[in-house]
């Protein structure tokens, strides 16, 4: 190479003189480089063809681009035909080697472990390299956008999960005070038939126990006499009764009917008794009296003790009367008089 060519700055140059036996290598014709061919030139380079295609001006082009490259330029040739370039052995062992290259030695790794970043920058353009290396990183917008709406769909899915499992969850508690109040009415329906039920057999064991204690007094309690006919009731009013009322039962019965004792007691007295002519007064246990008047005859005498049924005079019209029969009379230990009808019915006996 001419040594009047002004070097390239910052890259050292070497000197080099083909040899008759290069130039004589593969018969091709001889080349002089003049300043015309090694000078170079805008936008391209003078090629001169060898056998087989190969440019013999590979070197000066090699140079060239490592210049562009080491200076920060920028590569146009990416709207050029792409050319096929070689070197010899003899030439690449005197180039110098890239990461001494200003520029260019920044861009290779050390350990030449990233072999795709490598590949990567090699294939694109230069021009792109900067832009490659600082959106590598970033994300694309389609990822982003789809991201957003991959959570927005969660988002959506969670709250509809969570409507649908409070729609469920009160569904479930309005079924179960459903049911709950169903099974409230239903024992309470339950409850009152038994109840119900409960207070009939209530009720059917005292009109038993009342059956057993009526027939029990019925058994120690009996009728004052027999074959006889109610004439006059208690409280009856008219002018034939002193106090203006009728005081007693009237049992109006022939003249000599047996006049029984209602119930076991010890006669009280036994005597003529003005209105109520010959009368027997009978005290019970609890104290009660019951008097037997107008009778005909009388049986008994005071103090003497008689039992159920037996006779203790007989029927007549003594005293104040309009014809023969027995006026009965009930009175309380407290002395107060009762309808003898009711007291007879209590104690079990149909009057």
């Amino acid at each position: 190479m001419a040594s009047n060519e002004p070097a390239l700055q910052g890259i050292p140059t070497t000197e080099w003189a083909p040899s008759a036996e290069w130039i004589a290598s593969d018969g091709a014709e001889e080349w002089n480089p003049t300043e015309e061919s090694v000078r170079p030139v805008r936008g391209r380079h003078r090629v001169v063809k060898q056998r087989g295609g190969l440019a013999r001006s590979s070197t000066v082009l090699g140079v060239g681009v490592i210049a562009a490259v080491g200076a920060g330029g920028i590569a146009t040739a990416q709207d050029k035909p792409a050319v096929s370039i070689s070197l010899p052995d003899t030439i690449t062992d005197n180039l110098p080697d890239a990461e001494s290259l200003p520029g260019v030695g920044s861009l290779i790794s050390d350990d030449g472990s990233d072999e795709q970043g490598t590949d990567s920058a090699a294939g694109a353009p230069l021009t792109a390299m900067s832009l490659a290396t600082t959106t590598d990183t970033a994300e694309p917008v389609g990822t982003q956008q789809g991201t957003a709406g991959e959570a927005l769909r969660a988002r959506i899915l969670q709250q509809a999960e969570q409507q649908q499992a409070k729609v469920e969850a009160e569904t479930r508690a309005a079924a179960e005070k459903t049911a709950a109040e169903n099974a409230a009415a239903e024992a309470k329906k339950q409850q009152s038939e038994a109840e119900a039920k409960a207070a009939e057999v209530q009720r059917e064991a005292e009109e038993a126990a009342e059956a057993a204690r009526l027939a029990k007094l019925a058994a120690s309690y009996s009728l004052p006499t027999s074959s006889y006919t109610l004439t006059s009731t208690f409280g009856e009013a008219g002018s034939m009764w002193s106090s203006g009322h009728h005081t007693g039962l009237d049992f109006a019965a022939p003249t000599g009917t047996p006049a029984k004792a209602v119930h076991g007691g010890t006669v009280k007295s036994a005597g003529w008794s003005g209105a109520y002519g010959y009368r027997v007064v009978l005290e019970l246990e609890d104290g009660s009296e019951v008097w037997y008047c107008h009778l005909s005859s009388m049986t008994v005498g005071a103090g003497q003790e008689v039992g159920t049924g037996d006779t203790i005079g007989r029927v007549g019209a003594t005293g104040n009367v309009t014809g023969p029969h027995l006026h009965l009379e009930v009175h309380t230990p407290s002395g107060e008089g009762v309808d003898p009808a009711a007291w007879l019915r209590d104690k079990g006996l149909t009057v």
